[in-house]
């Protein structure tokens, strides 16, 4: 049976960030879970993955706007990720959409397909909403598009329910859920 490393991404680690986000973005449901194509990802240059790994790497202080997790599988393959974003009342969200409530916000889920199944969504997601709660927020939430089921359900598992908030986004209808802390 694999075991599985879940913890924060360190900034030197931005080669085998910008390698997983590929990987997720070829994924069969990409187009429903990430608002960047392959094509985008690919053509971005080292800068950009450094500084995403930086500003979301355990590097980056107590003050760091988001936390990025990876689970490493006990052969050293990354196979999987989740992003804690912090959001505050009265910014813009990555979609443009004003935020009414300070909190976390889940993004950036993936996990390799072959090791789907196994409880390292939720390892993943515990990580994530922990981060969360060190930063004394009470709340988290997340949009997970209406036909992306599989999604749907780990998130459910995770304790996260609909808000029966939704919009149309760039992916098409996305729903939110959000949960306690």
């Amino acid at each position: 049976m694999t075991e599985y490393m879940i913890r924060p991404i360190r900034a030197h680690e931005w080669r085998e960030i910008r390698a997983l986000r590929l990987k997720a973005l070829k994924d069969e449901t990409a187009p429903l879970a990430f608002v960047e194509s392959y094509e985008e990802g690919v053509a971005q240059p080292d800068v950009f993955w450094q500084g995403r790994a930086q500003g979301s790497s355990s590097d980056a202080g107590p003050q760091a706007g988001a936390c990025q997790f990876v689970a490493i599988a006990d052969d050293g393959t990354w196979v999987g990720t989740s992003v804690a974003l912090i959001e505050k009342a009265g910014e813009q969200d990555f979609e443009g959409k004003t935020i009414d409530r300070s909190g976390g916000h889940v993004v950036g889920v993936f996990l390799q397909p072959e090791h789907r199944g196994k409880g390292v969504i939720a390892s993943l997601l515990d990580a994530t909403l922990d981060w969360m709660r060190q930063r004394k927020f009470t709340r988290a939430r997340l949009y997970v598009h209406a036909d992306n089921i599989r999604a749907r359900r780990a998130y459910e598992k995770a304790g996260f329910t609909a808000t029966g908030r939704s919009f149309h986004g760039s992916l098409g209808l996305e729903i939110e859920m959000a949960r306690a802390l």
